[in-house]
């Protein structure tokens, strides 16, 4: 069997690849929906190369198995197929085929610190005029911190993300604290899961569902601190109402 050690690894990871990105929509749980061709082709040649190997090492199967005999007729079998540490590798695979793992959720968003690349205060395009007014927690968190016109005054939004919890100063442990602060929050990813950094909104005049429940808000913009400042972030959301949602086929924000 540890003959064919190579060809099953390489059959396990490319047949993970193909149960992410070409039997469903998980793959959108850790990359951007533009490599998913890429996905595709890497699990196809995984798969055929699995195959070649495997095809490789029964034709030379016989003559493995005779090799090193001494003069006495007694035999060494030796066998390829690397170190046994090397099936470690199946565990990933298994995993990712077995069983995904979810999207990043709150726990990735609190370990991300608040970085924000400063934009400068400046004017935005108007909003839409249905009310209420469908944005990502981007388009809110930047017209909050950064609008000179304060567009957002008086509308009515709505947006969708997961909840986190946490004390307001940019560190949280995941689960709640003394003062009751929640936040909905979003990830932004601008390739893979590992680049992922967070959008978060305050919520007020509502009390927090469970981490990582996912939701949409409506509710009305709160000012606070001064345009472009650090007490401007995070932006405050007056809530109207709070539904809970089934998590989108893509978690993530785009950007």
């Amino acid at each position: 069997m540890r003959r064919y050690g190579p060809a099953v690894l390489l059959l396990l990871c490319g047949a993970a690849i193909l149960r992410i990105s070409l039997l469903g929509d998980l793959y959108l749980r850790y990359v951007q929906p533009g490599l998913r061709p890429f996905l595709i082709a890497s699990g196809v040649l995984l798969v055929l190369l699995a195959l070649a190997a495997g095809i490789r090492t029964a034709r030379g199967g016989e003559a493995d198995e005779h090799e090193g005999q001494d003069h006495e007729g007694r035999g060494h079998q030796h066998t390829a197929g690397g170190p046994r540490v090397a099936w470690l590798l199946a565990v990933p695979a298994l995993a990712l085929l077995l069983f995904p793992p979810p999207a990043l959720g709150s726990y990735s968003a609190d370990r991300e610190a608040a970085e924000y690349a400063a934009r400068g205060v400046g004017t935005f395009p108007k909003l839409a005029a249905t009310d209420p007014v469908e944005l990502t927690l981007g388009e809110f968190s930047s017209r909050a911190i950064y609008d000179r016109d304060r567009s957002l005054k008086g509308r009515t939004v709505r947006m969708t993300g997961f909840v986190t919890h946490g004390t307001g100063d940019g560190t949280s442990d995941g689960i709640g604290d003394d003062t009751g602060t929640w936040y909905l929050t979003r990830l932004l990813v601008s390739c893979c899961a590992a680049d992922a950094s967070p959008y978060k909104v305050e919520i007020r005049g509502a009390d927090a569902p469970p981490a990582d429940t996912w939701i949409t808000v409506t509710g009305t913009w709160h000012p606070k601190g001064t345009l472009g400042s650090e007490k401007a972030w995070p932006p405050v959301l007056d809530a109207g109402s709070v539904k809970r949602v089934t998590e989108p086929a893509n978690p993530y924000e785009k950007r």
